[in-house]
């Protein structure tokens, strides 16, 4: 098999394994067999289970910082740049959902350095949805709030998608990212319980991607 595809199917495997058992309670034997191969030629492609992990972390991040930008190019008014930017998030961390579960629950299986570089990724993703906010603001939109705060209460009810979502409930991704957005946008635009309540959401702790 080439190298380049032993690799993703290692990484899909450790996928897989992370979303089901957890990071830790992952063994470098279980993805190993799982890619139908030795333990030491997992070894060859990764240098270990954190530069594994690390790699799925900071390329889910990427991808999602990516996919939210490129949207965002396409509209110029700011209650629909929020709009969209909520709604990729929401259909991001829905499509996406065991890369992201695992972002959600495993950041503490990486080392300070790598942990670090993962959150100044975050920091940079959070102020995309600072920014908008900050310019719904200033001109008349949105509600004075806390900017910090809502962007942390709004990518904390988002991201929560990726630990409950059934592909086959009752809603799909968009009628699901629609609540969302309708929801974020509605409670931005005045002053009243919504915004109280979405406050409230970034006390159960933030993160995504």
């Amino acid at each position: 098999m080439p190298v380049t595809k032993m690799k993703a199917t290692i990484r899909s495997v450790a996928i897989d394994l992370f979303y089901r058992k957890g990071y830790f309670a992952t063994s470098i034997s279980d993805i190993a067999r799982g890619s139908g191969i030795q333990k030491a030629s997992i070894y060859y492609h990764y240098v270990s289970k954190e530069e594994l992990l690390f790699s799925i972390l900071e390329s889910t991040m990427d991808d999602l910082t990516d996919y939210v930008r490129e949207n965002l190019n396409r509209v110029r008014d700011v209650e629909e740049r929020l709009r969209v930017a909520v709604r990729s998030h929401v259909r991001f961390h829905l499509t996406r959902q065991r890369e992201n579960f695992i972002a959600n629950s495993e950041l503490r299986g990486l080392s300070e350095p790598n942990y670090r570089a993962i959150v100044r990724m975050r920091d940079a993703y959070e102020g995309i949805f600072q920014d908008l906010i900050r310019q719904g603001i200033d001109d008349g939109v949105f509600a004075v709030v806390d900017v910090k705060i809502l962007s942390y209460a709004i990518l904390t009810l988002c991201t929560a998608g990726a630990s409950w979502f059934k592909p086959e409930g009752r809603l799909s991704v968009d009628e699901i990212a629609a609540i969302y957005e309708n929801f974020i946008v509605s409670g931005l635009k005045r002053e009243d319980e919504t915004i109280s309540t979405l406050s409230r959401a970034a006390s159960g702790g933030i993160f995504f991607p």
